[in-house]
């Protein structure tokens, strides 16, 4: 019960902020706004670098919610630093809305890896006090758009373990490396993360590039 408790919880308060008002998007407008970001994350979003994420069919919430958080400093992302300060918030939101529209493409798992990153995403690990990634990513890794929670289904692997060891690093209050900290009050990624080995996340990653 503890357990949905915390999910539910996080799903309202991302929820919040995914229902504060915002400018419409237009995915035509955002096309015509992703030339300059064709360079990283591909001219469809799917990037072809595994360091930079594939923002193909990403919730358009979530996406705009990023961009906010690197305008006002809440997620340090220094290769965006001089793109968002020139976005306006009708860019961001025409720019979310064209992202959503693309179809990101398949990616591949390690086959070794994959029965523990599957337990993990689908069950967690009560043992650790880990939550199931499917809770709140959904059980296809799609996301849940009306609470604001990312599609995370073949995004690129190296791309995942470096932000699941952002996360942990800041629910871990380590002193050394990059750290992350905009998942909310709740602080749900920080705290899950905080509990995964390198192992884990590197079965995780792995396994959720290969979900389609």
């Amino acid at each position: 019960m503890k357990l949905v408790a915390n999910v539910l919880f996080a799903a309202a308060l991302v929820a919040g902020t995914a229902n504060v008002a915002q400018a419409a998007g237009d995915a035509e407008a955002g096309k015509n706004k992703s030339a300059v970001c064709g360079a990283c994350h591909g001219a469809d979003g799917n990037s072809a670098i595994p360091n930079f994420p594939k923002l193909a069919g990403q919730v358009e919430s979530y996406t705009i919610k990023q961009l906010k958080d690197m305008k006002s400093g809440d997620r340090q992302v220094p290769e965006m630093a001089g793109i968002v300060p020139g976005l306006s918030e009708q860019d961001m939101a025409d720019l979310a809305a064209y992202y959503a529209t693309q179809v990101s493409t398949k990616g591949a798992a390690d086959p070794k890896l994959v029965e523990r990153g599957q337990h993990l995403f689908r069950a967690g690990d009560a043992d650790k006090g880990v939550t199931a990634c499917a809770g709140c990513h959904g059980a296809s890794g799609k996301g849940m758009a009306e609470a604001g929670f990312p599609a995370l289904a073949g995004q690129h692997g190296a791309y995942l373990e470096a932000q699941l060891k952002a996360f942990r690093a800041a629910g871990r209050e380590d002193h050394e490396g990059k750290r992350r900290t905009n998942d909310g009050e709740g602080k749900m990624m920080r705290a899950t993360a905080a509990r995964l080995s390198d192992d884990d996340i590197q079965a995780l990653a792995s396994y959720i590039n290969g979900m389609y």
